[in-house]
């Protein structure tokens, strides 16, 4: 049986799982054969941070969850956070790039401003707590 995902989520699925790749690569190519401030424990956490919440924000999306909005607001706010360091580190132009694109993206599947269009915790079906 074939299922079609809405084309906004499936935009958000190929955005996440882009910075996911992106991030996860430089990180650990880029940035580890640069060293310096490319290794610095903040930035490289972040990506690193940055690189897991897009993987797993995708996850849920795909899986349906009625939490996926929610993990795409933290996502969104993380993807931000990883770019606004990316763009302190000179080559780190592209991965600023996917982040913010990344983090757009989340932002509309999260329903725009933080909390709108979460799935309230009384209304969460019992087998997904």
């Amino acid at each position: 049986m074939t299922h079609t995902t809405d084309p906004q989520m499936q935009s958000c699925i190929d955005s996440c799982t882009r910075c996911h790749q992106t991030c996860l690569h430089e990180a650990m190519n880029h940035c580890l054969e640069a060293g310096g401030e490319h290794v610095a424990p903040d930035h490289f956490r972040l990506m690193m941070n940055c690189a897991e919440i897009c993987q797993t924000s995708a996850n849920f999306m795909l899986s349906g969850s009625a939490f996926s909005q929610r993990v795409c607001e933290i996502c969104a706010e993380i993807c931000e956070a990883c770019a606004q360091s990316c763009e302190q580190i000179d080559g780190m132009e592209e991965c600023a790039r996917v982040c913010r694109e990344c983090a757009e993206s989340c932002r509309r599947m999260a329903g725009g401003a933080t909390g709108q269009n979460t799935v309230p915790q009384e209304r969460v079906p019992a087998g997904e707590l």
